[in-house]
């Protein structure tokens, strides 16, 4: 982190992030489901920037997200009436370990030496842990809320209902993106050890 081109693009990311959450670029809602396009960004610190780069770009998604509870999302707001500390944790801590995990992935998988494949499984990584880390933490804290039981009977059925069609378009527009974008910069702005190795 003490790399100043790296401080940089962690801040750019940050920026966008702050951006997204707070325009239609961000999320798109379908009455209380939201649809989140966040996680590009994240992904992208995570890959480009590293493990902690990625836990602080979660983090910043997170606090968005929080902020977004107090009224602006009506599935945050309904968890908020129920229980603030508990939102705090589903919307912040599961956003930081949505954003590390991936950056984790990339790190030991690059040291394979396919940078392409690390990429690629780290874009996947991203929604797919934002989406796990989300709804587990959710049914784990919520589950027995009278508004999470509106979702469906069982737990299978709110997971299916709060994961479905919105998990796989998360998942297919993160991965697309988050590739061509982290791989983009992986590939122009190389980190000096890559470029001590061509050297």
């Amino acid at each position: 982190m003490k790399d100043t081109k790296k401080m940089v693009q962690l801040a750019v990311l940050v920026a966008i992030i702050a951006i997204m959450a707070f325009t239609p670029l961000g999320f798109l809602r379908v009455g209380v489901v939201e649809i989140t396009l966040m996680m590009i960004p994240v992904a992208v610190a995570a890959i480009v920037v590293g493990p902690a780069g990625g836990a602080i770009a979660g983090g910043a998604f997170g606090i968005t997200s929080f902020i977004q509870c107090f009224g602006i999302s009506p599935f945050g707001t309904a968890l908020m009436n129920i229980n603030p500390f508990y939102t705090f944790i589903l919307t912040i801590v599961t956003r930081i370990l949505a954003g590390w995990i991936p950056g984790l992935i990339y790190k030991a998988l690059v040291k394979t030496g396919n940078k392409t494949v690390s990429v690629m499984a780290a874009s996947i990584a991203a929604p797919v842990m934002n989406t796990v880390l989300f709804v587990g933490t959710l049914i784990l804290l919520f589950g027995q809320t009278e508004f999470i039981r509106g979702f469906g009977e069982t737990a299978w059925q709110v997971v299916t209902f709060l994961v479905g069609l919105n998990a796989l378009i998360e998942l297919g527009v993160g991965f697309v993106a988050g590739t061509a974008i982290s791989r983009s910069l992986v590939h122009f702005f190389p980190d000096r050890k890559s470029m001590t190795e061509k050297g």
